[in-house]
């Protein structure tokens, strides 16, 4: 057995048995033992962005970690920017990328790259394997690593020595720790506070958002007067009918301010401090007012669940008193298709159980309210902020649960940074439906400019933040990708639209035109 197929039939029995793949000559030993191992399932992505942030989309849905396979240092730094989105969702991620024989590395040859330097920024775990006897052991590590709380991104670099030459088999498998859970102390502050009678925010993030979790702060929160809300944007929210819903800090930093002012305590509860998504002149980073004070019940790496239970029972809240979000549709929107137009229809159609994947930016902001009503439903955001990310989430959410509907909303911009994962879904056939919000802008980047301050924008600078002539055929791109697809121009033929992607059983794209 090579080092290869050794550090395979170590993921398969540590459990990762699925790996987004772009692989190149240096891996083709690794390739080969893929093929001979059974148990472990291969997704082909065309660009190593697909890969990475399918491999993030798969961890957010079965809360275990898929496996990479990517091409030395270039083929890691296209993957860069989902994996900095993966690391801020704490989504656990194995990367085994490819490297030169250890011998050839000196020869400077025009792939030779420090591949341990560009993965430290977005891995929290980097080990070369030196031998094939140490690649199966550390690859143990990196699944280790990759499962250790709140989730991590490991990165194991494979030289191709280390995958051709004998090894003696399969390491086992390594344990990782346990969540930490919340101090004494940290619950004794939250009693105090929430006692207090002053106003006071749980500010909920990662685990804390999922339905039990959920419910809990719900009752704390009917128990003290509390208020509810998240982050802007989080690796998973379970919302809609019969579930505690919360709201999240508005995008724009003077809605934000408006929505905390009146908190003297803010709680986090997996969450970090809330700030402001960039700097403005003349507007403060920190969201929380003047004076009130930031307490810590969890990080990111405690048992958000768990404290949340234990501060219910010192309050003495009950998880049945929370207030529920009840079942109601907006009806069917006609007419003109707009932001609110597009939010209706959603919440009207989204079925039970769906995923979605959003990353409507600038359409999607004020979706909330129209889809809160909805069947009961899981929605995965950006959490990183690099664009680029919706598909390829949607593509692993959909390799995960594919028992599930899958919903991607994404600007037309942004779709295009990772345009591929398009073709996987169809190549894998995949339940993916694909609404794209065609307003031929960045229009984000219109809005910042004017938040900016910065001058009134002439032509060169419009240029820069449009994306019209030529205009992009989203029907004829999505075809040409084997994904049968729309397009709508009003509310009417987007709902008809969405219901046919809905009831489609493998990939759909809908073209709608802003």
């Amino acid at each position: 057995m090579n080092g290869a197929e050794g550090l395979v039939r170590t993921l398969v029995s540590a459990g990762v048995d699925v790996c987004f793949t772009n692989p190149g000559t240096s891996e083709m030993h690794f390739v080969a033992a893929l093929d001979r191992v059974d148990g472990m399932r291969c997704v082909l992505g065309l660009f190593e962005g697909v890969v990475t942030g399918a491999a993030d989309g798969y961890a957010r849905m079965t809360d275990r970690p898929a496996s990479t396979l990517l091409h030395l240092g270039p083929g890691l730094g296209n993957g860069l920017a989902n994996l900095h989105n993966a690391k801020k969702a704490h989504s656990p991620m194995v990367n085994v990328v490819g490297e030169h024989a250890t011998y050839h590395i000196a020869h400077d040859a025009p792939l030779t790259a420090d591949i341990e330097a560009i993965a430290r920024p977005v891995s929290h775990w980097v080990r070369t394997a030196r031998s094939a006897a140490a690649a199966t052991g550390d690859a143990a590590a990196a699944v280790c690593a990759a499962t250790e709380p709140p989730g991590q991104i490991a990165t194991l670099i494979l030289p191709a020595d280390s995958a051709w030459q004998e090894c003696d088999g399969p390491a086992p498998a390594q344990a990782p720790g346990e969540r930490r859970q919340a101090t004494q102390q940290a619950i004794d502050d939250a009693v105090h506070v929430l006692r207090s009678g002053e106003p006071t925010l749980l500010l909920l993030a990662g685990p804390a958002l999922r339905e039990a979790a959920l419910r809990t702060a719900g009752g704390i929160a009917a128990a003290t007067g509390a208020g509810l809300m998240t982050q802007l944007a989080n690796a998973r929210l379970q919302r809609g009918a019969g579930r505690v819903a919360v709201e999240r800090i508005p995008f724009p930093v003077d809605q934000a301010l408006a929505a905390l002012a009146h908190y003297r305590h803010i709680v986090l509860v997996g969450a970090q401090a809330p700030v402001a998504f960039f700097a403005y002149p003349d507007k403060p980073s920190l969201l929380a007012p003047p004076g009130c004070e930031i307490h810590r019940l969890t990080s990111a790496a405690e048992d958000s669940a768990h404290a949340l239970a234990w501060l219910a029972q010192e309050l003495g809240a009950e998880a049945g008193a929370a207030l529920v979000q009840s079942s109601r549709r907006p009806a069917l929107p006609q007419g003109a298709l707009d932001k609110d137009s597009l939010a209706q229809a959603l919440g009207a159609l989204i079925p039970e159980q769906a995923i979605v994947a959003d990353e409507a930016i600038t359409t999607g902001r004020g979706f909330f309210p129209y889809t809160a009503g909805a069947p009961p439903h899981d929605w995965l955001n950006n959490t990183g902020g690099s664009i680029g990310l919706g598909l390829p989430l949607a593509t692993g959410a959909a390799v995960a649960c594919p028992d599930r509907k899958v919903l991607c909303l994404s600007g037309d911009g942004s779709a295009m940074y990772t345009v591929q994962s398009l073709w996987t879904q169809a190549r894998e056939g995949l339940d993916v439906t694909t609404v794209i919000f065609a307003n031929r802008d960045y229009a984000i980047l219109k809005g910042e400019l004017r938040n900016m301050g910065a001058a009134q924008p002439g032509r060169k600078a419009l240029d820069m933040l449009e994306i019209g002539r030529p205009d992009l055929d989203w029907v004829a791109i999505a075809r040409g990708m084997g994904v049968e697809a729309e397009r709508a121009a009003t509310a009417d033929e987007f709902c008809r639209a969405l219901a046919r992607g809905i009831a489609a059983e493998g990939p759909y794209l809908i073209e709608a035109v802003l």
